[in-house]
């Protein structure tokens, strides 16, 4: 028993260590894109239609610094102010699979591979589902819905302070706020599979190929998984015998579905382009994961698992030292204000 609990504490200060640096620097390039790129410039330039605005959502929602309860309001918002409905359904596509701060994770963890193909999967996705909109709604007028507000920094203007230090709130306070206690559960999920499965697991049960794909998308579909917090769970899948394929399929699936966007899409865009929508996800990430196992078979993905390479080891134990700090204050903070907000 002590020897499983000290296998776990080793592999969540291994894996938090290994993603620590370049978290650091994704929160820090998250917080100045929040203060350069507005909601009412995501609006003015992503509004029309045809095929253009479908393109700038999907590639401006890759990086774009939302938190999750951001998504869907922004999204709604540009559909309110003329945007049709595929370019509403781009920008829910390809947003909550990546970000600055997922997209460094995910070179830390999993590699360079992984971090150029897991972005351009998100704005491919977003494009695919965004045309497939305008084709069925083609022939119908978008209907002007209200959008449900949200009141997080991230969606709003704030106090008018310094943009340098506005920025820098958002990118470690409240941004590690909104996903940090998903981060924490993920990096102990990463850390308790790493104990408990045996290597070549998935291999010996499942075998390569689709049907592994399979069953991790019915796995990620119908939770929500932060795309940050996915990224130490996919590694240590992949370590124990998950193909890359069928860990992207993962990747794309937990944080771009989950029950609560489902409904409010269905609500807000229709039945018709919610279940486009989750059709869309569902295969463009099983021909992602295809994809990407056909690409891994050439090169040793093993290696890139942990790029042990990249940074010198004082560098990333310091670094997750402060990481957990950030984190834990982000979880302190929001369990103080939903405390404060229910008395």
């Amino acid at each position: 028993m002590i020897d499983f609990a000290k296998s776990i504490v080793v592999d969540f200060w291994d894996t938090a260590a290994e993603m620590s640096p370049y978290l650091l620097f994704g929160f820090f390039v998250a917080g100045i894109l929040s203060v350069l790129v507005s909601q009412r410039l995501v609006e003015r330039h992503l509004g029309g239609r045809g095929v253009w605005p479908l393109l700038k959502a999907s590639l401006f929602g890759v990086p774009l610094p939302l938190c999750s309860c951001g998504v869907i309001p922004v999204s709604m918002s540009l559909h309110k102010h003329g945007a049709s409905k595929g370019a509403t359904v781009s920008f829910l596509l390809s947003t909550p699979q990546t970000g600055m701060d997922s997209i460094f994770v995910t070179l830390s963890l999993l590699g360079p591979v992984f971090a150029v193909f897991r972005p351009l999967a998100a704005f491919v996705t977003g494009l695919v589902g965004g045309g497939l909109i305008n084709v069925f709604n083609r022939n119908q007028e978008d209907a002007k819905r209200t959008p449900p507000e949200c009141s997080d920094e991230c969606c709003s203007g704030g106090k008018k302070t310094s943009r340098i230090i506005r920025g820098l709130k958002y990118g470690f306070v409240t941004l590690p706020r909104d996903i940090g206690k998903a981060l924490l559960v993920g990096l102990i999920i990463a850390a308790v599979i790493s104990a408990l499965v045996p290597e070549d697991y998935f291999a010996d049960k499942l075998g390569p190929g689709i049907l592994q794909m399979v069953v991790m998308m019915f796995l990620g579909i119908p939770v929500y998984v932060c795309a940050t917090a996915s990224v130490p769970v996919a590694a240590t899948l992949i370590s124990i015998g998950l193909t890359p394929g069928a860990a992207l399929v993962f990747l794309m699936t937990g944080p771009a579905t989950n029950a609560a966007s489902f409904v409010t899409i269905w609500k807000a865009l229709g039945r018709a382009t919610a279940i486009t929508y989750l059709a869309t996800v569902a295969g463009c990430a099983l021909l992602g994961g295809v994809l990407l196992d056909y690409i891994a078979a050439g090169i040793d993905l093993e290696i890139a698992t942990r790029p042990g390479w990249m940074l010198p080891t004082t560098v990333k134990h310091i670094s997750a030292v402060v990481l957990l700090i950030v984190l834990g204050f982000a979880v302190l903070s929001r369990t103080k204000r939903v405390k404060d907000s229910n008395e």
